[in-house]
């Protein structure tokens, strides 16, 4: 996304609602791989000579979140999505599903499967992931996509009222459990997934309609009640980051990989003060803003979402360790 230095605008528009076509998801090979215990990932194949792009979902999530983006990455490499522990197809196995486990899952990964630096791409709670990980074991990651990344900030107060609540719910034991258990039992799992892409997405109709049909086929077939468990555990480990963010701001301070943050402005459970604060203490990560998109661009504008990566890993030169670096400056983006 880097240019011949000059100011940019901190927002890029994103194409308008179009119906959505009837796409095919992308082919994938399914593989598993051990890393203490079984990890399911998706391998979308892709250029041999290229990068080695890793897809890392957030909560709640799984491989197929990165199916409508997949194709187009495939263009500047060789694209893997892992899915985390107790998500997708990767059981818990015995494995804590919370964020330390997921970094060992995703650290293992690196490591065991494509053993040179890769591209971690990460949305939400997987940014959290990728980041930490990059923090920790800086040899694994060229280059972070920190993609509306559920990262802390220094006021919880830039989050909306309802989203922390709903963390505080599912802090309370009990609470979460009873809550989740009655839902599932009041749903099916396609009201499951419409239900999550209502919350994620500014309209979620622009979805390939397969896509969306891949995604309720995936949770028909999983144990939704352990699936809640891993969501639980997940959720309690992430709330506790944000209540106690020092360790993890301290991580984030040592990220030294190029990184770019992709953010939709429309996002209701990360809003996008939540990028311009992390763009602003890290000045040399980049923004880049989807205007009509919520918290998944991948999902929702994935032209525009493999349009910008496309744009950053080309023209930072971040492979070579050249990249260039960005800063905010009353309220725009501008290069320097």
């Amino acid at each position: 996304m880097d240019s011949p230095a000059a100011p940019a605008p901190a927002a890029t528009p994103a194409p308008a609602a179009t119906p959505a076509p009837a796409a095919t998801p992308a082919p994938a090979l399914s593989r598993t791989v051990d890393v203490d215990g079984p990890v399911h990932y998706a391998d979308f194949g892709g250029d041999p000579d290229g990068a080695t792009i890793v897809c890392v979902h957030g909560l709640g999530g799984s491989h197929r979140n990165w199916l409508a983006v997949a194709p187009g990455l495939a263009q500047l490499g060789h694209v893997l999505a892992p899915d985390l522990v107790g998500h997708g197809l990767t059981p818990a196995a015995g494995r804590v599903p919370d964020v330390e486990g997921h970094c060992r899952l995703l650290t293992g990964f690196l490591d065991r499967v494509v053993g040179r630096p890769a591209i971690v791409v990460g949305n939400s709670m997987g940014a959290l992931v990728a980041a930490l990980v990059a923090s920790e074991e800086p040899e694994l990651v060229a280059g972070l996509v920190l993609v509306d990344p559920a990262l802390p900030v220094r006021s919880i107060a830039r989050f909306r009222p309802s989203v922390v609540a709903n963390f505080v719910a599912c802090a309370i034991p009990g609470v979460g459990e009873a809550y989740l258990g009655a839902r599932r039992r009041r749903t099916t799992a396609e009201e499951s997934v419409l239900r999550v892409l209502r919350r994620c997405c500014v309209d979620p109709e622009r979805l390939p309609r397969s896509v969306v049909e891949a995604h309720v086929v995936l949770t028909e077939g999983m144990d939704r009640s352990a699936a809640d468990a891993a969501y639980l555990t997940s959720a309690r480990s992430l709330a506790g980051r944000y209540v106690a963010p020092a360790a993890t701001l301290a991580a984030l301070d040592r990220v030294d990989r190029p990184t770019v943050v992709l953010h939709g402005a429309c996002d209701r459970i990360v809003p996008l003060g939540v990028a311009r604060a992390l763009v602003a203490d890290h000045p040399d990560w980049r923004l880049e803003v989807a205007l009509h998109a919520g918290h998944a661009p991948m999902l929702e504008v994935p032209a525009w979402t493999v349009e910008v990566i496309t744009r950053w890993v080309r023209g930072t030169g971040q492979l070579s360790g050249s990249g260039r670096s960005a800063k905010y400056s009353d309220g725009r983006l501008t290069e320097r």
